[in-house]
């Protein structure tokens, strides 16, 4: 009996220190970290993403060459030379990361472009393609 209290106890401690901590992580708009909090977008348009596809003999099958993000608001106070990460998923619900690709949206212009060439994407297991324009 004397144990079982004392590993209550112990797991109690733990809880508590644990929930303590957690709840002293700071969230805001300028980083990510542990928590929610709202954050505006840097555009109000829709983005719109297409790929090319190329044969590989390795795999062997088509894959995903350069992909295209059209639809970027480059005015001032919007979208221009911030980090994107564009990253492909599938197959179907799955939702698992396939490849992924980093890079600067443009100082102007309304398109950029993601190089997923060397990823060796199999562009049949493509079902998503996320992007995140950051910064």
């Amino acid at each position: 009996m004397k144990r079982l209290l004392t590993a209550l106890l112990a797991g109690a401690i733990v809880f508590a220190t644990v929930y303590g901590f957690a709840a002293s992580l700071t969230v805001n708009t300028a980083s990510l970290g542990a928590g929610t909090t709202a954050v505006a977008a840097c555009q109000s348009a829709t983005l719109t993403a297409s790929y090319a596809v190329l044969y590989d003999s390795t795999i062997p099958a088509y894959k995903v060459g350069v992909l295209t993000v059209n639809g970027l608001d480059t005015t001032a106070g919007k979208c221009p030379s911030k980090a994107f990460k564009i990253t492909l998923t599938g197959p179907g619900a799955s939702n698992a990361s396939l490849g992924e690709v980093t890079g600067t949206t443009p100082a102007s212009g309304t398109s950029f472009t993601a190089d997923f060439t060397s990823a060796n994407v199999s562009a049949a297991s493509v079902t998503n393609i996320h992007v995140v324009i950051s910064g």
